[in-house]
């Protein structure tokens, strides 16, 4: 398991967390199961090396005052402009009950529609699983390669190929091949063309 070493802190001004922002750490908090709410911080490198590492529902063996406490990551804050982690939220885990969290969809394969001008397209790029902590993933892939030109893949397609259960609904739309736009304005405008030659033909008849 990931382990990741944090250090108790006391309450802080504004100004000492800044402090310690700078210095590489992030405040942060750990409570949950079994645990005191308490605040930590840990250093920004080696977080991140971590999160990489085992994704962002991995579970963390976080030290802490000589102790282990698994964990795992409820919520961060990042800060763009500064371009760091502001604050984290640990959440204390029990191994043997379920949580419900949110998962990434991966497409794979190329699709036997692309071949024929199709694009894959990603109506949704998550979804909810409940599982216990170790059986949770850190992506779920959805192979495309079958899919034509106006194929989908839904999560009633996909939800049975998995030990763990995806919350959203059947006809929830993971992955599609559809018709690039530009082709479908021209398909529409041959169409609406024809019906126009076809209207003016008739109109032609009727005068006759």
């Amino acid at each position: 398991m990931a382990k990741l070493v944090a250090d108790s802190r006391e309450s802080l001004t504004k100004g000492e967390l800044n402090e310690l922002r700078a210095a590489g750490k992030v405040p942060s908090v750990l409570y949950g199961y079994n645990v005191e709410n308490t605040s930590v911080t840990v250093d920004e490198v080696e977080f991140i090396k971590l999160i990489r590492e085992i994704g962002r529902n991995g579970v963390i063996d976080l030290e802490l005052d000589g102790k282990s406490v698994q964990v795992m990551v409820n919520e961060y804050q990042f800060e763009p402009l500064k371009n760091r982690i502001d604050h984290i939220d640990f959440i204390a885990i029990n191994m043997d009950e379920e949580r419900t969290v949110e998962v990434s969809i991966v497409t794979v394969g190329e699709a036997a529609g692309e071949k024929d001008g199709g694009v894959v397209e990603q109506p949704n790029f998550v979804v909810e699983v409940t599982a216990r902590p170790a059986d949770i993933p850190e992506e779920i892939e959805v192979n495309v390669e079958e899919l034509e030109v106006g194929d989908s893949i839904t999560v009633g397609d996909v939800r049975d190929q998995f030990s763990f259960t995806i919350e959203d609904e059947d006809d929830t739309t993971l992955a599609m091949v559809s018709v690039p736009q530009e082709e479908e304005e021209e398909v529409e405008e041959a169409e609406d063309a024809e019906e126009s030659e076809e209207a003016a033909e008739e109109s032609s008849e009727d005068e006759e």
